[in-house]
C-alpha cells in the first residue's frame, strides 16, 4: 500500500510526485494514457508568466508569482531548458494603454518586480518586427519560456529515480474509501491502494472526483489552436508578445520557444476536441500578422490544438475534499498553471499531505537530473569520446534536429521510459523539425522494436490503437 497516490501525469501531478519523494513516503502516479504529459501539459504555450494578469487575492496570483520565482532554478536542477526572455503586453490604442497601467498596478500588488511601461520607440528597439501601429507595451522582465512536456517528463523521471512508482494505461474508474485507505480501481480491473489520493487529472478531475463520491468539482474545457514555425524564423521576436487582454483572456501570442521555433496562438473555444480547424488557424494567422506584419507563415511546419480545463470557480481549486476525507483536489489548473506548478506542489505536500502524514525528510533524495539534450551541448572532443565508448551516438537518426541513435536508446531506457514514437519525440525532438518525422519515423520505430524486443508491427505512434503498420511489409 502506498502513502500517497497521485492521479494525472501532467505537470502538476508530476511536480507533486517529485515533491513527495523529498520525504520518506511510498508514492505512485496513475496515468490513463500510455505515457506522461499527454494532456494539457503536452500542448500549451510554454510561457513562464510574470504574474501581473491574475486578479490579486486569487490562488492564481499567489502561485503564479511564487512559481515564477522558483521556476528557473527548478528547471535548471532538472536539466530542463528555461529562458528568462521577458514578456511584452502590447497596446494598440490609448484605451489599451490605460489597461496596461491597470495591469502594471495589479502586478505590483501581486508582488511582480521591475514592471514598466515602455513607449513606442523603446518597444521597437526591443522588438523591431512588432507592428508600427503599436502604441506602447507593459514590459515584464521576469517572464520566461520553458518546454512544458520536457519539464513534466523530467519531474516524473526524477521522482521515479527517487523511488516513485508510475502506472500508465491506468484509467481510474472507481475510488473506494475503506477504513484506513483508498482502493483505486482502473477501467480494466487493475487496483492500487493508498492512504491519500491527490486528484490532478486535468480535464478528468471532475470525473475522478465523482468516482470517489465527491460532486463538488465542475470542470469546463477550452480549446486553443496553435501554429509552429521552423527554427529558421526563430529571430522574428526575442520576447513573448501578448495583446492587451480582454474579458475572453490573454488572446493570441507570438513567442520564441526554448528550441528557437516561433509559436503563434492560442485561440479560445469552448470545446474539448483536439483537432485544428480552418477557422481557428485563420484566426491565429490574422492576429499574428496584426502583431508582427512580417511573420513568415510560409515557414509553418505544424499546427496543433490543446485543451485546457477550467473551474466554474474561475480560480485554481487546491483543497482537500469536503466530502471525502483524504482526497485532495488540484482542479481547474489552467493558465498560469505551468508557471505555478512547482509552488502548487510545495504547498500541497507541506500543507495538505502534511496535515495527514508526518513528513520526514528523505536523506537519499537527489533532485538533479541529467538533461535529455546533454549530447548536443557537448564540445566536439566530448562528443568524440562518447562516440568512442558508444558508437550509437555517432549515428544521426533525425536529420532536422540532429538526434542520434544513442539519445533515442537513452530515452527508451531512462525514467519515465519512452514506449512509442511520439514518446521518443517528446524526449529527444526526433520528428519535430521541418520534415515532421518524414525521414526519421521508420528508423525510430525500428529502434523501439529492437530495444523493447517486440515485433515491428507492435510499435505504436502514440499508444494503444496507433500501430504504424498492421502486418509485415516488404
Amino acid at each position: 500500500m502506498f502513502d500517497v497516490i497521485v492521479i494525472g501525469g501532467g505537470v502538476v501531478g508530476g511536480t507533486i510526485l517529485r515533491e513527495l519523494t523529498k520525504y520518506c513516503l511510498s508514492v505512485c502516479l496513475l496515468e490513463k494514457e500510455g505515457d506522461v504529459s499527454m494532456g494539457q501539459s503536452k500542448a500549451n504555450s510554454g510561457i513562464v508568466h510574470a504574474g501581473f494578469d491574475a486578479q490579486e487575492g486569487t490562488l492564481k496570483a499567489k502561485f503564479n508569482v511564487l512559481g515564477n520565482q522558483m521556476m528557473f532554478g527548478y528547471a535548471k536542477e532538472l536539466g530542463v531548458k528555461c529562458i528568462q526572455n521577458g514578456s511584452l503586453v502590447v497596446a494598440f490604442s490609448e484605451e489599451e494603454k490605460e489597461t496596461l497601467t491597470a495591469l502594471k498596478a495589479r502586478g505590483e500588488r501581486n508582488g511582480v518586480k521591475n514592471l514598466r511601461i515602455v513607449d513606442r520607440e523603446e518597444l521597437k528597439r526591443l522588438e523591431p518586427n512588432v507592428s508600427d501601429k503599436a502604441v506602447c507595451a507593459l514590459y515584464a522582465p521576469t517572464g520566461g519560456i520553458v518546454c512544458p512536456y520536457e519539464l513534466t517528463i523530467a519531474a516524473i523521471g526524477n521522482a521515479m529515480d527517487n523511488g516513485a512508482g508510475l502506472f500508465t494505461d491506468f484509467e481510474v474508474e472507481k475510488i473506494v474509501r475503506e477504513k484506513d485507505c483508498f482502493r483505486v480501481t482502473s477501467r480494466d480491473g487493475k487496483e492500487v491502494k493508498g492512504k491519500l489520493v491527490i486528484n490532478c487529472a486535468g480535464l478528468g478531475t471532475e470525473r475522478v472526483a465523482r468516482a470517489a463520491g465527491d460532486h463538488s468539482i465542475h470542470i469546463g474545457a477550452r480549446k486553443g489552436e496553435y501554429i509552429l514555425l521552423d527554427r529558421e524564423s526563430g529571430d522574428l521576436v526575442s520576447h513573448t508578445l501578448f495583446f492587451t487582454p480582454t474579458k475572453l483572456g490573454k488572446g493570441i501570442l507570438v513567442s520564441q520557444t526554448v528550441d528557437q521555433n516561433i509559436i503563434l496562438g492560442p485561440t479560445a473555444e469552448e470545446n474539448e476536441l483536439t483537432e485544428t480547424s480552418a477557422i481557428g488557424l485563420a484566426a491565429v494567422e490574422s492576429k499574428a500578422k496584426e502583431m508582427c506584419p512580417s511573420v513568415p507563415l510560409y515557414n509553418a511546419i505544424t499546427s496543433f490544438a490543446g485543451v485546457r480545463a477550467y473551474s466554474d470557480r474561475h480560480d485554481f481549486v487546491i483543497e482537500e475534499s469536503k466530502e471525502v476525507v483524504g482526497l485532495i483536489h488540484c482542479a481547474g489548473i489552467e493558465s498560469p498553471g505551468l508557471t505555478s506548478a512547482p509552488a502548487i506542489a510545495e504547498y500541497v505536500v507541506k500543507e495538505l499531505v502534511g496535515a495527514h502524514i508526518a513528513l520526514e525528510k528523505n536523506p537519499s533524495f537527489n533532485g538533479h537530473r541529467e538533461s535529455d539534450y546533454f549530447f548536443k551541448e557537448l564540445s566536439t572532443e566530448e562528443k568524440n569520446e562518447y562516440i568512442k565508448n558508444n558508437p550509437a551516438y555517432g549515428k544521426i537518426v533525425c536529420r532536422c534536429e540532429q538526434v542520434t541513435e544513442g539519445e533515442i536508446v537513452r530515452a527508451i531506457k531512462t525514467n519515465p521510459p519512452a514506449r512509442d514514437v511520439d514518446a521518443v519525440k517528446r524526449r529527444t525532438r526526433s520528428g519535430m523539425g521541418r520534415c515532421q518525422g518524414g525521414f526519421c519515423q521508420p528508423h525510430v520505430a525500428e529502434i523501439l522494436a529492437r530495444e523493447l524486443n517486440i515485433p515491428f508491427e507492435e510499435v505504436t505512434k502514440c499508444g494503444k490503437g496507433s500501430n504504424l503498420v498492421t502486418e509485415e511489409c516488404k
